[in-house]
């Protein structure tokens, strides 16, 4: 599946930004390695979840696009959709939760898209995009489990390998496992010789118990304050690669995954959302082992004022 993520990168080229590598003297003392962030939280509407859109969308038939494009998403994956229907001028509906993120709503409405809000204590958000998709004749982009979707979301782990050789780990958030499977395709193409580590909220950790009982293991709607990661299990597509490509998987107490937004914000300077801090507060609490080269995607940087305010507020 690597050849699909080599031809993502170059399909999204010159639309998604080849995102920034930092590194920070105190990180690295802090954890005793080198410490090289891939910054996806300043990629176009501040996420990874561009790539993996542009990529999936690209490939569509005008026929299909025609037909309008419907997904379903907390935030990200719905603002990716969104701004690139836009850039094609598709007209694209959202499923989202209603407490979705008042950002991540309001910029996907500001991409053009039409929002339909839904109680994920009452409803399946796929459940009701699927009929949705049926009653009006959509095309369905899923956030994760999709090839098209998840070769675009191996793209920034293979800019971060062309970027920064050698590196012995990589830390790669995971809610769905899209970004952490198609990161884990790249690497293991690149550099076999490098472990790949998923992170996941401790109370949101359905993959973690899942790559450990090879089984799929879900969680509904965890109180997770990483709202990127509360999708309920790993997908057909994602859970297969993640057993065959990830090294292993670990998870971080909330305490942590706040700490490393702080440390994030006030050390470096970066905005980073708590799904995009999990590979810092995983470092940072020692929950993976001492490597001397470390790769890290922080995958998002879109937080709302009010979580922001509470988590520098700690």
């Amino acid at each position: 599946m690597f050849e699909q993520v080599q031809a993502a990168a170059e399909r999204i080229r010159g639309y998604a930004h080849r995102t920034p590598i930092m590194t920070s003297r105190t990180l690295n003392e802090r954890v005793g390695a080198e410490v090289f962030l891939k910054c996806e939280n300043l990629q176009r509407m501040g996420a990874f979840k561009y790539r993996g859109a542009r990529n999936a969308i690209s490939r569509l038939s005008e026929v299909e696009r025609q037909r309008g494009i419907i997904t379903y998403s907390s935030g990200n994956h719905a603002q990716a959709v969104a701004l690139v229907c836009r850039e094609f001028g598709i007209p694209a509906t959202i499923v989202m939760p209603d407490n979705a993120p008042a950002t991540k709503r309001a910029a996907t409405e500001g991409y053009g898209a039409t929002v339909v809000a839904y109680n994920p204590d009452e409803q399946s958000r796929s459940a009701l995009a699927e009929q949705l998709a049926a009653q009006h004749g959509y095309t369905i982009i899923p956030p994760y489990d999709h090839e098209d979707v998840i070769a675009g979301q191996g793209t920034a782990a293979l800019e971060l390998h062309q970027d920064v050789p050698n590196l012995d780990m990589l830390l790669v958030p995971c809610g769905g496992g899209g970004l952490l499977s198609g990161s884990a395709i790249s690497t293991k193409a690149l550099r076999p010789q490098c472990r790949v580590i998923g992170i996941e909220p401790e109370v949101a950790n359905d993959a973690v118990r899942s790559f450990r009982t090879k089984s799929l293991v879900s969680i509904h709607n965890p109180p997770t304050i990483a709202d990127g990661t509360r999708t309920p299990s790993l997908g057909q597509l994602t859970f297969p690669l993640v057993l065959e490509y990830v090294d292993d998987m670990q998870d971080v107490t909330e305490a942590a995954i706040i700490g490393a937004v702080q440390f994030l914000f006030y050390r470096l300077k970066l905005v980073v959302e708590p799904s995009g801090a999990l590979g810092i507060a995983a470092l940072l609490s020692g929950r993976v082992p001492t490597s001397s080269r470390v790769g890290v995607i922080l995958s998002g940087g879109n937080v709302d004022a009010a979580t922001m305010t509470h988590i520098l507020a700690q």
